[in-house]
């Protein structure tokens, strides 16, 4: 699929990292969503590992396919409890779909980041 970084979130939420346009959201599993930035980049934020087996439960989301969103909006809300109690991890990966149009996806942060922390940064080709 692509470069990125995993997470295990510790709270309930996913924000948008940054201002992007919401490229799609699974709409029937509302676990995942798509972004593109302005740079071009396309940025896939699933969570939880084989959750789109829930079929949606225990995930809300916060936004569909074509809004714009800006750095901190909410995108999605999810149970951790209910989740793990049905079985599932919750290791969030944070996929950049179109690495080859870059020429390196590095990695910007590691240990606990908070929500606003830049994770990854993008070399232009």
């Amino acid at each position: 699929m692509g470069d990125g970084v995993a997470i295990e979130p510790e709270n309930d939420t996913v924000v948008a990292p940054a201002d992007a346009k919401v490229g799609v959201v699974m709409e029937d599993s509302r676990h995942a969503c798509g972004l593109v930035f302005p740079n071009g980049a396309e940025l896939l934020i699933h969570v939880g590992i084989d959750t789109v087996q829930l079929k949606g439960a225990h995930y809300k989301a916060c936004c569909k396919t074509g809004d714009s969103v800006k750095k901190g909006d909410l995108l999605i809300e999810f149970d951790p409890a209910a989740i793990r109690d049905a079985g599932y991890q919750l290791v969030t990966p944070v996929i950049v779909c179109n690495t080859d149009r870059f020429s390196g996806v590095h990695t910007a942060a590691t240990g606990a980041v908070a929500a606003g922390d830049q994770l990854l940064t993008l070399s232009e080709k």
